[in-house]
């Protein structure tokens, strides 16, 4: 029997599923800046809230202002492009078959460096990202840093410093 408080989508959670190329779980697109696509693969609403597992393809360079995520994980593999990440003061270049695990609780961010990226992305738990991916996909242009880090304060992130340089 499912547990209906922790699955309140009432999605069968001993049923497996496919997510074909260039397609969101529940078919929404959620555009970062307009440009870039970050599909939802596996939803928080699949996994009870323990795992969100996104796909993203930058159209863009550059990346998010240096954060800490303080209940979560986040695990990125590349799958085309350039990027440089850091973690607290360690930087990483990367590029198509590397991973990185960043650990909750310490500060950290990337950037894409190339024309174009595609990247695949976890997190776990799921937390607030689904939701937080969504607010930036529906805002209209980039938000200041002021608005910027408010969204990321009330979905459980805190920005502790700019973007990266490149």
């Amino acid at each position: 029997m499912q547990n209906v408080i922790n699955n309140p989508a009432n999605i069968d959670l001993k049923k497996g599923f496919v997510v074909k190329t260039n397609e969101s779980r529940f078919s929404e697109t959620t555009k970062i800046g307009g440009v870039n696509p970050n599909d939802i693969k596996i939803s928080s609403k699949d996994t009870s809230g323990n795992l969100s597992m996104f796909e993203y393809q930058g159209n863009e360079k550059g990346g998010p202002p240096l954060h800490v995520h303080p209940y979560q994980d986040e695990v990125f593999y590349i799958l085309e492009g350039d990027y440089l990440f850091q973690i607290g003061t360690e930087k990483f270049s990367l590029k198509q078959g590397d991973t990185i695990f960043l650990p909750r609780q310490i500060p950290h961010t990337f950037a894409q460096l190339s024309e174009k990226g595609k990247m695949v992305f976890f997190f776990n738990p799921a937390g607030k990202m689904e939701d937080f991916f969504r607010t930036l996909g529906n805002l209209p242009g980039p938000p200041t840093p002021e608005e910027g880090a408010q969204i990321f304060e009330s979905h459980e992130m805190i920005v502790v410093g700019p973007p990266l340089e490149y």
